[in-house]
Parts: structure tokens; C-alpha cells; sequence
């Protein structure tokens, strides 16, 4: 090592191994107990182990300029839209079309530099780094991991738009495609075209911000906020004003981001019933029923926590869309979707740069779609960051880098262009066989085009109920998210808020939710894509931040330190080994004169290196080696209050 003197600090005992009794105690058994606090000397700061947030002794009160500024601002647009729907309406067309022709590059630009940077963060040498302390294991299996994953993160839209998007470009080929429309060559670019809006830049935004929320929060130590992981730029300001600016786009962001899935969902939801009961269009009176039922459905969910609420209705919806998928895969054209499926991906990279490059200079059509389509896609993905990003943090402690974004991109990537090639290629082949396809969505608008599907399979009836449930469930469990990761935003991080606070949160969306409804009708998506967009604007500043704050703490981490200590000892001691001792000798580690080790040449004084974890550590109640030494033979040492006059040692 070098001659540095050896640094006190502090762990929690019983993180991993045996407890005191001799039992085996996990992380997790202690996550909510009162803990015992020894100290851990690290000689070196490529030896931090990491911390997690709660092993700092970190309160969770709530931020009631965060919290009340925010609720002014939601319930301020509520009430808005309730009053004064057609001025709202044009207002949020009006903003929609500035924020397009302005900074619609910015979006898709964006979108391109967040997947490159987090392939570079999970396939480069950053690969190895935790989400979490050196020896953590992860909380969830992978098969509950990827479960939750697609439940927050676009379930209610895969079913939404899985049998539409690829039917509307099967219909209307985008432009800069030379195909002529309804051909299978139009069934490929029409494949290749959604599996761009949801494949891998879609997840790259939910990876970057999930991402680097879990390193601050269980690497770090510093709350599970979106302001947290400016602490590197802002530094102490991060806890006061400029944090909080931050926090409260986040909850804005995320609420009406949010709120134009959940339309999605009961305009769905809505169809589905009219399907099934043959009724006549039922109007905004079952909207406002729909949102208010499941309104009170996924509150319960989320005031009953992640773990006994979302991951066990997550389990059960991605089994119901498992069953859908193969049904439709088998009843429907099981050959065509064969090679309809890697024929998308050969399409999609064939036309993934002229896909990207599309833009307005290349004429009016080439302007409408992407304003319409592809950049309304990247607002949404990042209007979703803050929520998803928040829920993915909860969700992913324990793994690395390497792991994250293998499960948060490639796997989901994967999914996604299976889904896609299932439910639009049936989508697609049904309207190129009958031609009734295409009348259903003009007739009763996007959502009713998977019942009109479900219409040319066996077994339709049956398809259309677990249809209804599994995006009653997305809706639920969409949601429930969201309203947690809100009331955490507003109580300073805190892991489990306070159930008034998610309450609070969870009216307020159902609220929203049905108030953007209604300003649309019948028709609403354009009315909540609107308010969507322009709110999602300035957090993708927020988001270009986030990478250039998180790669800036990367380069200091403990990992990343031993990765340059080993590559200097391996260059050094072969060198040395074959100038010695020719083919026959092996490596160990000495002492050797200052400036002349593998060290030479890495300042590990550098306050950076350390000074993170001074300040998680500076919260825990400090006690000396001989303490630590007492403990062992006496029982479990004090805290500071509780020791002669209250002093730490």
C-alpha cells in the first residue's frame, strides 16, 4: 500500500456474516432496526466499502417547501383544467408547438447521448461498480427485478400501442421510408419504427437516472433524491434551495408524465368494458368512474408497500401478459410472426440512422412526424425518469453496473421487440387479410384497436377480459409507484413515506389524471400530451445534468481506484518478474521506497477520494478501537447520549 495514515470509520456490524448470537443476520433483517455502530479503519481510499443511506443516521422529515410548492402547482393545473378546459387546451397546443419547434432537437439528441453514455458506464471499466456496499446481494430475484421493471415502466402503453403504432405505420408509411404502405415491406419499417420509440433509448433515460439515484443513495450515502446526485456540481447547496428546484420539477414532471399513461389506461379500460357488454360509448361519466375506482385501488396498493403491493401484483400481470402474448402468437400467424420478428431487427438496424436523422429540414412530413411521434416519445421518456428512475434506485440495490444494464436495457429492448412483433405483426397481417383492422381505430380511435384484433382469434372473449385486467393492473401498479416515489421526493428521500403523504400524492394524480381526460374528451391523448411535453422540457436539462454529475463521481470510486492501482502493480511487476527471474516467477506484494509503488502517480490525498465518506460518516455516532475491543467481551456499546455526559469519542 503506501505509508498514509490509517483512517477511522464507521460500519454497521451484522451487515453480513454473524451477528452477535452467532445467527446469520443479512443487510435486509436489519434494514429498519436500531443497528450497532462499530468502526471500520480503512487504510486506503481505494478500500471504502460504500455506504448506504440508511447507515447514516440520515432523518426523513418532510420538505414542506418541496411538498407545498409542488401541490400548489399540480393542484393549481387541476383546477385549471376543471374550469377552464378550452383555454387550457389551447394553452398546452400552443406551448406544445413552441417547445417542438424550438427544442424538439434537443429531445432527440438527448436521447442518442444518454444510451451511448450508459453502454460506456455498464460495458467500460465502470462495469464492476455496486449499486450498492462492495459485499451487498441484491434484494429481489431477476425474475421479480424484470417483473416490477415493466409494470412501472411502460406496461399500460405496451398494450396500448403494442397492436396501434405499427398498424398506423403499416397504414401511413413514415417518411424517409421507401416502401409503399400496406406490403409486408411495410410491416418491417413499420416494426422498426416502434421498436426505436420503445427499445433501447426508451430504457437508456430510466437506466441513467435509476442508476445514478442507487449510487448516490447505497453507494454514497446521501438521500435516494434527484437533487442528491448534483451533490458533486452544487456540493452543500444540494440541501437547500437549488435541491429543491430540482425536487420539484421532478414531482411535477412525474405527475403529469404519469397522468398520460393512466389516460391511456381508462380510455382502454373504458373500450374494453363497451366491448365486452356490447353497450353503447359510454362517455366521460365512465371515465370519471373508471379513474376513481382505480384511484382508490392503487393507494391501497401503494400505502401497502413495495415489496407485499407492487412486486405481487407485478408477478401476476406479467403472467396474464405472458398468456396474451402466446395465445396471440399461436391462434394468430405463427409463421409470418416467425420471420416477422428478426426481419424487425434487421430492419431496425438497416434504418436506425435514417430513423435518428430524420428531421424537420427534410419537409413538412418528415417535421409532423417527428413532432408528433418521435420527439413526443423522448418527452415522455424523460417525463417518466424521475418516477421510474426512482422506482428502478429501489429496485436494483445490490447489483452492478454490469448487471443493471444488461436487466434495465438490453433485456426489456428485447422484450420489447418480441411484443412488438407478436402484437403488430398479428395486427398488421389481420388488416392485410380483412381490412377491418383500420376501420375499428378510425371508428372508435386508437384503444380500440386491440379488442378489434382479439375480434379474428379464438377464445376472443376471454383474451378481452384478461386484456381489461392485466392494464387494470398496469394502471394500479403504475401508479401506486408513482405516488410513492412523490411522497419520497417530498419527505427528503425517505424509503417508505408517510402514508398521509402518499395519499396526498396518489388524489392528486387521480385527480390530474381525470382532469386531463376530460379537457381532451373522447379524444384525450392530444390534450395530455401537450401538458406532457412542455413539462418534460425542463427536466431534460435536469437529465443532460445527471450524466455529467454522476460520470464526475465514477471516475473517484474506491472500484475505479483498485482498477488503476491493479493495471500499474500488473505493468510493474511483470516487467520486473521477467527482468529477474525470467519465465518463472510469480506476483506478491511488498513494500517499497515512496514514488516508486503502483500508487506513484494517483494522488490519494485528494480530499475527492474521501471526503464523501467523511460527510455520510460525520451522521453515525463514532467510538474508538478500545470500545470496539469492549464490545466483544461486555455487550453493545452505547450511544452518544447514552455515554458519560453525552460526548463522542
Amino acid at each position: 500500500m503506501d505509508d498514509q495514515p490509517k483512517r477511522e470509520r464507521t460500519t454497521r456490524t451484522g451487515a453480513s456474516g454473524r451477528g452477535p448470537d452467532g445467527g446469520e443476520k443479512t443487510d435486509r433483517d436489519d434494514r429498519n432496526k436500531p443497528v450497532t455502530k462499530l468502526v471500520r479503519e480503512v487504510t486506503h481510499p481505494a478500500l471504502i466499502p460504500g455506504i448506504g443511506v440508511e447507515d447514516t443516521g440520515r432523518t426523513f422529515s418532510t420538505n414542506w417547501l418541496v411538498f407545498g410548492i409542488a401541490g400548489v402547482l399540480v393542484f393549481g393545473v387541476v383546477l385549471w383544467a376543471f374550469l377552464a378546459p378550452g383555454n387550457i387546451r389551447d394553452v398546452g397546443a400552443t406551448s406544445l408547438g413552441w417547445v417542438m419547434q424550438n427544442f424538439g432537437w434537443l429531445f432527440s439528441l438527448l436521447a442518442i447521448v444518454t444510451l451511448v453514455f450508459m453502454l460506456i458506464v455498464g460495458y467500460g471499466r465502470t462495469g464492476g461498480v455496486r449499486l450498492g456496499a462492495d459485499d451487498e446481494e441484491p434484494e429481489f430475484s431477476t425474475g421479480s427485478w424484470i417483473a416490477m421493471l415493466f409494470s412501472a415502466g411502460m406496461g399500460i402503453g405496451l398494450l396500448f400501442w403494442g397492436p396501434a403504432e405499427p398498424l398506423t405505420y403499416f397504414l401511413s408509411v413514415p417518411p424517409g421510408f421507401e416502401v409503399e404502405a400496406e406490403t409486408r415491406e411495410a410491416m418491417h419499417v413499420a416494426l422498426a419504427q416502434a421498436i426505436m420509440h420503445w427499445g433501447p433509448m426508451a430504457w437508456g433515460f430510466y437506466a441513467l437516472v435509476g442508476g445514478a439515484i442507487a449510487y448516490a443513495a447505497y453507494r454514497r450515502g446521501r438521500a435516494p433524491l434527484i437533487s442528491a446526485i448534483f451533490a458533486p456540481i452544487f456540493k452543500e447547496r444540494t440541501e437547500g434551495p437549488a435541491g429543491a428546484f430540482i425536487d420539484i420539477f421532478a414531482i411535477i414532471v412525474t405527475l403529469f408524465g404519469t397522468g398520460v399513461t393512466l389516460g391511456m389506461g381508462a380510455l382502454q379500460i373504458t373500450r374494453g368494458v363497451e366491448y365486452l357488454t356490447g353497450a353503447g360509448p359510454f362517455g366521460n361519466a365512465a371515465l370519471i368512474v373508471v379513474v376513481t375506482v382505480l384511484t382508490g385501488a392503487f393507494v391501497v396498493s401503494a400505502v401497502s408497500g413495495i415489496k407485499r403491493g407492487i412486486r405481487a401484483l407485478s408477478n401476476i400481470n406479467m403472467v396474464i401478459a405472458l398468456v396474451i402474448g402466446i395465445v396471440i402468437f399461436i391462434g394468430g400467424p405463427t409463421l409470418l410472426l416467425l420471420n416477422m420478428v428478426p426481419a424487425s431487427v434487421a430492419a431496425f438496424f438497416d434504418e436506425l440512422w435514417a430513423m435518428l436523422m430524420r428531421n424537420p429540414s427534410q419537409g413538412e412530413d418528415a417535421a409532423e412526424f417527428v413532432a408528433a411521434w418521435t420527439n413526443n416519445y423522448w418527452a415522455w421518456w424523460i417525463s417518466w425518469t424521475p418516477f421510474v428512475g426512482m422506482f428502478i434506485a429501489k429496485i436494483s440495490r445490490g447489483r452492478t453496473l454490469r448487471e443493471f444494464v444488461t436487466v434495465v436495457i438490453v433485456v426489456p429492448s428485447i422484450v420489447c421487440v418480441v411484443w412488438f412483433g407478436i402484437m403488430g405483426g398479428t395486427t398488421m397481417y389481420f388488416q392485410e387479410v380483412t381490412g377491418a383492422i383500420g376501420d375499428a381505430m378510425a371508428e372508435g380511435g386508437t384503444e380500440a384497436v386491440l379488442f378489434a384484433v382479439f375480434d379474428n382469434l379464438p377464445f376472443a372473449a376471454v383474451l378481452s377480459v384478461l386484456a381489461v385486467l392485466s392494464i387494470i393492473l398496469f394502471f394500479v401498479t403504475s401508479a401506486d409507484s408513482a405516488a410513492i416515489v412523490m411522497g419520497s421526493m417530498s419527505q427528503r428521500g425517505k424509503p417508505e413515506p408517510s402514508t398521509w403523504v402518499t395519499l396526498t400524492w396518489g388524489v392528486l394524480l387521480g385527480a390530474a389524471a381525470l382532469a386531463l381526460l376530460l379537457v381532451g374528451g373522447q379524444t384525450a391523448l392530444s390534450g395530455l400530451q401537450s401538458i406532457m411535453v412542455v413539462t418534460a422540457l425542463p427536466f431534460a436539462v435536469i437529465v443532460i445534468g445527471v450524466m455529467i454529475a454522476w460520470a464526475r463521481e465514477l471516475g473517484t470510486d474506491p472500484y475505479i481506484l483498485r482498477r488503476r492501482f491493479a493495471r500499474a502493480a500488473i505493468a510493474q511487476g511483470v516487467r520486473r518478474g521477467i527482468e529477474e527471474h525470467g519465465d518463472d516467477f510469480v506476483f506478491g506484494a511488498t513494500e517499497v521506497a515512496a514514488e516508486q509503488g503502483a500508487g506513484a502517480r494517483i494522488d490519494t490525498d485528494d480530499p475527492a477520494l474521501t471526503e464523501w465518506y467523511e460527510s455520510a460518516t460525520e451522521q453515525i455516532a463514532v467510538v474508538t478501537t478500545e470500545e470496539v475491543k469492549r464490545v466483544l467481551d461486555t455487550g453493545p456499546i452505547r450511544s452518544e447520549d447514552e455515554r458519560p455526559g453525552g460526548a463522542a469519542s
